[in-house]
């Protein structure tokens, strides 16, 4: 198939006509070829085709097809190294291929196999009610976007494209096959789908798209938590999430599914008068992207989103006409936490992720290196494996214009990483433990396992972060010293 710079030029052909000469991966071909021999149409659709055309396909090919589900199992069996069912009641049947690709590499492809189908939401229903279609025109018609209603028929490879997604796809524009208001009517996710792939992809968006989002916002309420959660996911792990993000607020979206981040809109941030707090957010979030090493990281990306949204409840004006926002990290991890539950988010990232929002602003307290080498400890122990994460937060949470000041909190948190790297050096900072473990306290004090060895613990892990490593004698001559104080009390 063309790639994305022969697209402006690609002329559109018919199913009749075929014309042009799309490469489609040879395991498509050959999937093609059997359903042809079984007596059925068989086509690649939908973001296949969009991301062939633009040159980034990856091992997921989706396809559609007039067989229904049963029959689609029948050809798929023999065929497919392994198939699943888990989308039957939808129409869609799943499975794996191992096959050679257009380079001659052996590739595992995840292969989606849907009857033509329409669907559509009740107003009350959080379940799609699913037709089978008879024709790819009623299938394609249903998509949501036309850059992802466009079709190659196999074999032969005949490009079918009823609604112009090619030309959009050129001028790199989401618009619905129908009308936004039936689109989003069938199934109102795609309100975020477009917000979702304006960021992924970079397009631009309707007007008349971004009307109906606007005046049907509402309508998002129905839709799972989980499916909101996972189209946010995509967004926010997207190249340009600022894009996406921006039409969610500006449409009202953001209101119903992520209302924390359409709040800060309204305030200022105490440092930097000259940036509302919605700005400094995006700004902050695309500078912790800046510093991701190892691919896109959800973790660190919803932390540099949410790390604010304390801000609204605990905005003072003081007498001095400052705005403070005091305790906002504190309030904002609690926000952090809720509205991630509520998202179905999974415990241990919303745990890490509101940790991260609750110590976002630790690293202020630091000055100019005032810090003694026990806050330093603490910062660590507190941070635990986030440490690394929250060196990258921290530092994207600089968003002044003030080259100087910039330039001198950058030095400063240089300055804190050093003293760190040296102190794990000396003390292995990432397992800080006392110098006594469980047994030992129990064997120095005589006594058995209890609420006692969780308070003696307790107490020598914070001579341990006060002093640094102890010594075992030491350690004993202190825990008898704290077990005597203790039996006088």
């Amino acid at each position: 198939m063309p790639n994305a710079n022969d697209a402006a030029q690609t002329p559109q052909t018919s199913r009749a006509g075929g014309a042009a000469h799309h490469r489609v991966e040879p395991v498509a071909e050959e999937l093609g070829h059997r359903f042809r021999a079984a007596g059925f149409a068989l086509a690649l659709v939908g973001g296949s085709v969009r991301d062939t055309l633009l040159g980034r396909l990856g091992n997921d090919l989706d396809f559609t097809t007039d067989a229904r589900p049963e029959q689609v199992l029948k050809i798929l069996r023999p065929w497919a190294d392994s198939v699943w069912e888990v989308g039957i009641a939808f129409g869609t049947v799943g499975g794996m291929k191992k096959a050679q690709d257009t380079e001659g590499r052996v590739r595992s492809f995840q292969i989606e196999v849907t009857t033509y189908r329409s669907e559509a939401y009740d107003r009350t229903s959080r379940k799609p009610e699913v037709s089978y279609g008879d024709t790819i025109e009623e299938d394609l018609v249903r998509r949501d976007f036309t850059v992802n209603s466009m079709a190659v028929g196999l074999p032969g490879n005949d490009f079918i494209d009823p609604y112009g997604g090619l030309d959009d796809l050129a001028a790199r524009l989401l618009r619905t096959p129908g009308s936004p208001e039936s689109s989003f009517s069938d199934d109102p996710l795609r309100m975020l789908r477009a917000a979702r792939f304006a960021a992924q992809l970079d397009f631009e968006v309707a007007p008349e798209v971004v009307q109906a989002m606007t005046a049907m916002a509402d309508r998002i309420d129905i839709v799972s938590a989980e499916r909101v959660r996972d189209e946010l996911n995509k967004l926010v792990l997207s190249d340009h999430p600022r894009k996406g993000l921006r039409l969610l607020v500006e449409t009202g979206l953001a209101d119903r599914v992520l209302p924390e981040l359409s709040a800060l809109r309204l305030e200022r941030d105490e440092h930097f008068r000259h940036k509302d707090v919605y700005e400094h957010t995006l700004t902050v979030l695309e500078q912790a992207i800046d510093l991701e090493t190892e691919g896109p990281d959800l973790v660190l990306r919803l932390a540099a989103l949410l790390h604010d949204i304390g801000k609204p409840r605990t905005r003072r004006f003081e007498a001095d006409g400052r705005v403070s926002f005091h305790h906002h990290e504190i309030v904002g991890a609690k926000l952090t936490k809720a509205r991630m539950l509520q998202l179905k988010y999974p415990g241990e990232l919303v745990k890490d992720v509101s940790r991260l929002v609750e110590l976002h602003l630790r690293f202020h307290g630091y000055g100019s290196g005032e810090w003694t080498d026990s806050a330093v400890r603490r910062y660590v122990r507190d941070a635990g494996p986030l440490l690394e994460r929250l060196h990258k937060l921290t530092r994207s949470d600089c968003t002044t214009r003030n080259k100087r000041k910039a330039a001198a909190l950058s030095r400063t948190y240089d300055g804190l990483e050093q003293r760190i790297a040296e102190l794990q050096e000396q003390e292995e900072l990432d397992a800080i433990r006392p110098d006594l473990d469980g047994n030992q306290i129990m064997t120095v004090l005589g006594i058995a396992p209890g609420p006692v060895v969780g308070k003696a613990y307790q107490h020598l892990l914070e001579l341990r972060l006060e002093h640094g490593p102890l010594g075992e004698e030491a350690a004993t001559a202190a825990l008898k010293e704290w077990w005597s104080a203790q039996s006088a009390g």
